[in-house]
């Protein structure tokens, strides 16, 4: 073995390489609101209907729209001409048989457990009620004849839905995405089946278009918030944006109806 000279440096060592960084999964804490409301605006709507059908059997005439809860709540636009204002959000709570409330409130559970949990309590009910109010106002507008149904409230929650997951989309990924999809097929097959009589194609637009515009300045804009791996997500919107949602909602539908009125 030869020596080196003293004055020769020693041979630096071969480097070492950097670790590469494993990827391991990451858990992100979601929204677990039970949907109390939810559950609250079935049982109301059910109630009513159930006094809907007491009052028919009262008067002994169980054809539709015959019964004094239907005719003091539906939307009838000539009464609202006259000061009834409060028939465009009551009709949410009337329906005019079993087939029609069994189906709105399947949506309204399917879809309100999931949005409830995501828009908390308080934005889930001005969602609600929004989304009935914008569809009122424009079957008051262009639908001859009466109305009621929790479909323009429905439809409301669904255009809710596909705003929050277009704006959550890169949360969301592929999901949002199904999501959205969805949500356009519901529409477009509901428009269609709106060609038919007695469907009140205008309130569901109305809805739809009004929850819509509410989500997009109110609903939830989630960010992941943490230490790997596990996330919780942190809500962005601030109350004045929710505020401004429902002045937006408000002054734009409320502003047609008045249009009418006046």
């Amino acid at each position: 073995m030869t020596r080196l000279p003293a004055s020769f440096p020693d041979p630096e060592p071969d480097p070492v390489p950097e670790p590469t960084p494993t990827r391991g999964p990451a858990y992100v804490r979601m929204p677990s609101l039970p949907p109390t409301i939810t559950y609250i605006l079935i049982g109301f709507t059910v109630f009513v209907y159930v006094l809907q059908m007491l009052s028919a059997a009262l008067i002994g005439d169980t054809s539709y729209g015959t019964d004094i809860v239907t005719l003091l709540g539906a939307r009838i636009s000539e009464a609202v001409d006259s000061g009834q204002v409060w028939r465009l959000i009551t009709p949410v709570f009337l329906h005019g048989s079993l087939m029609h409330i069994f189906f709105n409130m399947y949506a309204l559970f399917s879809i309100g457990n999931l949005l409830e949990r995501q828009f908390g309590h308080g934005r889930f009910l001005l969602l609600y009620f929004l989304g009935a109010f914008s569809g009122n106002v424009l079957s008051y507008l262009f639908t001859q004849g009466w109305s009621v149904g929790a479909s323009t409230a429905v439809f409301g929650l669904i255009g809710a839905e596909a705003i929050f997951f277009y704006q959550n989309r890169e949360l969301f990924g592929s999901h949002a995405r199904a999501a959205i999809s969805n949500a356009v097929f519901i529409i477009a097959i509901n428009l269609f089946l709106g060609l038919a009589p007695n469907i009140d194609t205008w309130g569901h637009i109305g809805g739809l278009f009004g929850g819509a515009i509410f989500a997009w300045f109110a609903g939830p804009k989630w960010i992941l918030m943490g230490i790997p791996p596990e996330f919780s997500l942190h809500d962005e919107r601030e109350s004045r944006e929710v505020m401004t949602g429902v002045a937006l909602v408000l002054i734009i539908f409320g502003g047609l109806a008045l249009w009418r009125m006046l």
